[in-house]
């Protein structure tokens, strides 16, 4: 069954971006290569059309990926997500119960999670503890250091 992932329109976009520059650049660059090494003379004793055409087989391969990708991607329309609760794309504002410290976090596809902007993903312990969660309510998350207690003070987008 297709590994079906969520992405903003920002996200989906790059992606999309990405493939189009593998297949319209690089791919013509690999290709260059391999006949450029070819022309060198002997092919069984080519050490650099050998890892040309390594190279090209990695590409084709990324291609490939990014293409099943942009196939089972979905995209999320952020203006029909319900506000009263943690889903994908929330800001949610928590408190730690155990220190009182706020945080304040992005649920984010996993692709696009990147803690130093504040945005983890979707699979992560303390997101998949949040989700479907209102302002207000307690949740206990176990992560690796152990237990943790929070409480949703905002949810936004």
């Amino acid at each position: 069954m297709a590994d079906i992932k969520y992405y903003n329109e920002e996200g989906f976009i790059k992606i999309k971006d990405e493939l189009h520059k593998l297949i319209t650049v690089d791919r013509p660059n690999a290709s260059k290569q391999i006949a450029e090494a070819r022309d060198k003379g002997d092919l069984s004793e080519n050490a650099e059309y050998d890892a040309a055409k390594e190279a090209q087989g990695l590409l084709e391969m990324k291609i490939s990926k990014l293409q099943d990708t942009i196939r089972n991607a979905r995209i999320l329309d952020e203006s029909k997500l319900d506000l009263s609760k943690v889903l994908i794309l929330s800001i949610v504002e928590i408190k730690n119960l155990k220190n009182n410290k706020i945080m304040k976090y992005a649920i984010a596809p996993e692709s696009e999670a990147d803690l130093k902007l504040g945005k983890i993903s979707v699979n992560s312990p303390i997101a998949k503890g949040l989700l479907g969660k209102s302002v207000g309510d307690k949740v206990e998350i176990k992560v690796p250091a152990g237990l943790l207690g929070f409480e949703i003070i905002d949810i936004s987008r």
